[in-house]
C-alpha cells in the first residue's frame, strides 16, 4: 500500500513531515521512503545520507539516417510535441529540448532503419540505505532539463519494485503532472501546508486534487502560529480533510537540523506531534492489519 506526503506551496516543511514519519511508520511497517520532488530531493540531506546505487535514466531520442530518409514528413506530421521540424524538400531535423521520447516518429516511418534509436540522460535514480531501518529511493533530474515525469515514473517504479508492505511517496510541491503522477495509487495523502495567504490558497489547490484523484486526504499545519489557522480548517473541510496536526514555529527544529537527528528522535516536546500524526496515519491504514 502507498502513502504520500505532499502539499501544493513549497517550503512548507513537507519533507520534514515525510523523513520523521517514516521514522516513526517503520516501527510498525516494513516500508520504503521515495523522494519524488526529483527537480530538488531533499530527504537525504534531512536523513544525513550520501545517495547511492545511482541508475540512469535515458530518454529515447530519434536519429535520423538520411542516406535511408525518403522526406516523407510523417515522423514531422505525428510529433505532438512538433519537435521535429523538416526542410523544403522534407529532410527531417529534431529540436531535443522539444522531444518527450514517445517513439511515434520511428513507429510511423515506413522505411526500416530510417530512423534510429537514440537516446538522451535525463536524470538519475538512487537507492540509499539510511540507518533508520529502511531505503530510500531518491529521483534527480539533470539540471537544465525540463522533462521530470520520466525520473518520477522511473524512481517510483524502482521503489515499487522493493516490494516493501508500505511505500511512503513524499512529492515535489503544487499540482503539477509530475504529483499527481507520485500520488497514483495511494490510500492516504497528507497535505502539509502553512497558515499564510499563499499557503492557504495552494493547500487548497492540493486537497482539490486529492478530491479530483478521489484520495482521502488529512491536513497538517505547519509553522500554525503564524497565520489563520481557522482558514485552513475551513478550507479542509470544504474537502472533506481534517486537519490532524498544528506544529507551531519551533527553534527546537532547527537544532535538530543542526544536530542531524530527526526531531522525532529527540526529546524535544515536538517529537509527540508527529508521533501523533503517525497514529493517526495507522489507525486509518487499520492499524497495520
Amino acid at each position: 500500500m502507498q502513502i504520500a506526503v505532499s502539499g501544493g506551496k513549497g517550503g512548507t516543511g513537507k519533507s520534514t513531515v515525510a523523513i520523521n514519519l517514516a521514522i516513526v511508520l517503520r516501527e510498525r511497517y516494513d516500508l520504503v521512503l521515495a523522494d519524488l520532488d526529483v527537480e530538488a530531493p531533499n530527504d537525504h540531506l534531512l536523513l544525513g545520507v550520501e545517495l547511492a546505487n545511482e541508475e540512469p535514466v535515458e530518454l529515447f531520442m530519434p536519429r535520423f539516417d538520411y542516406q535511408k530518409c525518403t522526406r516523407c514528413r510523417k515522423c514531422a506530421e505525428v510529433c505532438e510535441e512538433h519537435a521535429i521540424i523538416t526542410m523544403r524538400d522534407g529532410t527531417p531535423f529534431l529540436m531535443p529540448n522539444l522531444c518527450s521520447g514517445c517513439a511515434a516518429c520511428e513507429i510511423v516511418c515506413p522505411v526500416p532503419g530510417a530512423i534510429l534509436p537514440g537516446k538522451k540522460l535525463m536524470g538519475h535514480t538512487y537507492l540509499t540505505e539510511t540507518p533508520y531501518g529502511f531505503p530510500l529511493v531518491t529521483g534527480r533530474l539533470l539540471e537544465g532539463e525540463e522533462r521530470a515525469m520520466p525520473i518520477v515514473s522511473r524512481a517510483k517504479k524502482r521503489a515499487q519494485g522493493l516490494e516493501k508492505e508500505l511505500l511512503m511517496v513524499d512529492t515535489a510541491a503544487g499540482t503539477s503532472n509530475t504529483v499527481s503522477k507520485a500520488l497514483e495509487d495511494s490510500r492516504l495523502i497528507i497535505a502539509v501546508t502553512e497558515p499564510t495567504p499563499l499557503g492557504i490558497h495552494d493547500g487548497e489547490l492540493i486537497l482539490r486534487l486529492a478530491k479530483l484523484m478521489d484520495i482521502p486526504a488529512m491536513v497538517v499545519v505547519n509553522r500554525s502560529d503564524l497565520g489563520d489557522v481557522a482558514k485552513v480548517r475551513e478550507i479542509a473541510e470544504k474537502y472533506g480533510a481534517e486537519v490532524i496536526a498544528e506544529i507551531p514555529y519551533s527553534e527546537n527544529v532547527i537544532r535538530s537540523y543542526v544536530d542531524g537527528k530527526p526531531i522525532v528522535l529527540t526529546e524535544y516536546p515536538e517529537a509527540g506531534l508527529f508521533r501523533e500524526i503517525a497514529s493517526r496515519v495507522v489507525e486509518f491504514l487499520g492499524g497495520g492489519e
